[in-house]
């Protein structure tokens, strides 16, 4: 064997055993994420179901590490994500267990995230944990979603909270109304095919108006309208963080709630969503 061929051998070594090294780096940091998942962090946090591992977001775990937001390197990647939390850690492999541990416990068992990505260079790590988004399909995930956004809306009303200056003490649960929900679909319908976004509908009818015409006999009627959210938690979590909208939610004279998404046709191709509050006349 003449000089160039043991070159390229010791060469190809050299790759073989970098390439090796960087795997078993990656390998090490996947598989502390899952040992601390699905141990819930040595029992300080209910267990969680490992991460799938997904190479969409090794690129964008590569591509935060040379500047890129997360979010944005996902999105880049190929990866929709619907949420997204990044880690990055310093140190030896035999470290990264107790390091995540230490401060990124609550990020690491997050039930919302599916699946991983990592990126490793030196002793840095970086990870990128997400789920992916999914359209929602009006039909078979609405009841699914109205229960979910009943759920949130009543959990923030038992315990009171601030919305603005204006900070509000417990208030009663609502109930779903199938009624106000065919009014909110109808609504935010309208204003999907339309390509509006109002609170007043293209024939001048307010939120009351619209709700009276279906035949409820209403005391107080209250809506809140959002485009862009993916999910439930998104759109409830968005209204809580605006003062107008999260007085509508913790009224106490509101008993009854309707809500719906529509996914837009024109210009705007998110979400548009509507929920309705109302006081029933006796």
């Amino acid at each position: 064997m003449n000089r160039l061929s043991h070159f390229r051998l010791w060469r190809l070594a050299v790759l073989l055993g970098g390439l090796s090294a960087a795997l078993i780096s990656r390998a090490d940091a996947v598989s502390a994420v899952q040992l601390l998942r699905e141990g819930g962090c040595g029992g300080i946090l209910p267990a969680t179901q490992p991460l799938h591992h997904n190479p969409l977001l090794d690129r964008a775990a590569e591509q935060w590490a040379a500047g890129l937001p997360p979010a944005s390197a996902a999105a880049r990647s190929g990866y929709q994500a619907e949420t997204t939390a990044a880690l990055h850690i310093t140190g030896p492999d035999d470290s990264t267990i107790s390091t995540l541990r230490r401060s990124n416990c609550r990020t690491v068992s997050d039930r919302r995230l599916h699946d991983i990505g990592v990126y490793h260079r030196g002793l840095d790590t970086w990870l990128v944990l997400a789920s992916a988004y999914a359209p929602l399909s009006a039909s078979s995930q609405a009841p699914l979603l109205a229960t979910r956004a009943l759920e949130l809306v009543n959990e923030v009303r038992a315990r009171g909270t601030r919305c603005g200056e204006h900070s509000f003490g417990p208030a009663p649960p609502v109930r779903l109304s199938v009624t106000l929900d065919d009014v909110a679909y109808g609504h935010a319908a309208d204003m999907a095919t339309h390509d509006y976004f109002e609170h007043e509908d293209l024939t001048g009818r307010s939120p009351a108006e619209r709700v009276k015409a279906v035949g409820y006999r209403e005391k107080l009627v209250g809506e809140n309208i959002a485009y862009g959210p993916k999910s439930a938690d998104e759109v409830v979590r968005g209204w809580l963080d605006s003062p107008g909208h999260c007085e509508n939610i913790m009224d106490p004279r509101f008993a009854e709630m309707g809500i719906a998404y529509a996914p837009g046709h024109a210009s705007r191709r998110g979400l548009y969503w509507v929920q309705l509050l109302a006081a029933p006349r006796a």
